[in-house]
């Protein structure tokens, strides 16, 4: 009979139940329901906020199926995310997600998309933050990394707060809505992370 894995060996897809909801300082990161169906909507449906997305404007009639496929808040399979909604005192501001990319070498990803009327208050990097912390502490995580359109500078300078290394810049690398767009890579290790988390 072969050894148990230890902690640094256990893969996302070994990860148990989840507890939620995620808490910070200031925020509450919780499972999606089909009640946050406007919230939900009011996102995705600002064409600001999807600007940098793959995905154009939500339509009203495609955001039930779009939340459905959110509402899930078990451990994510490989090629999987698993979406959470991101409260202030009660108040709806956003989405983070994680998504095991490959389990047996611990990659994960890390996804965050807020209301235009949460930035600028450090909502977005504290969540994110927590999403990281999940990938490490609860996914088992080699490595997180996060994905994004180069010239969203705004979702840059959230993964540098992180602590994630800009790794790089692949010019023209998609085609999306129209046009050829450049992705900026970032990440960090779980040693890097675990080294600026040590007090």
């Amino acid at each position: 009979m072969g050894r148990a894995p230890s902690r640094r060996e256990q893969s996302c897809q070994d990860a148990g139940v989840i507890q939620l909801p995620l808490t910070t300082e200031r925020l509450e990161l919780r499972a999606l329901t089909m009640s946050d169906l406007d919230d939900h909507h009011r996102l995705f449906g600002d064409a600001s906020v999807v600007r940098y997305l793959y995905e154009g404007q939500l339509p009203r009639e495609k955001a039930v199926p779009h939340l459905a496929t959110r509402v899930n808040p078990r451990p994510p399979g490989e090629g999987k995310w698993l979406n959470l909604a991101v409260t202030h005192d009660g108040h709806y501001l956003g989405e983070v997600g994680a998504c095991l990319h490959s389990a047996e070498h611990r990659q994960c990803e890390v996804g965050y998309v807020f209301l235009p009327e949460a930035r600028g208050h450090g909502f977005a990097t504290e969540a994110a933050a927590a999403m990281v912390a999940l990938c490490f502490e609860s996914l088992g995580a080699h490595r997180v990394t996060a994905r994004l359109d180069a010239r969203n500078m705004a979702s840059a300078a959230v993964a540098q707060r992180l602590g994630m290394r800009h790794e790089a810049h692949l010019r023209e690398n998609e085609w999306v809505k129209g046009e050829w767009t450049d992705e900026a890579i970032y990440a960090i290790t779980e040693e890097e992370w675990r080294r600026s988390h040590t007090p």
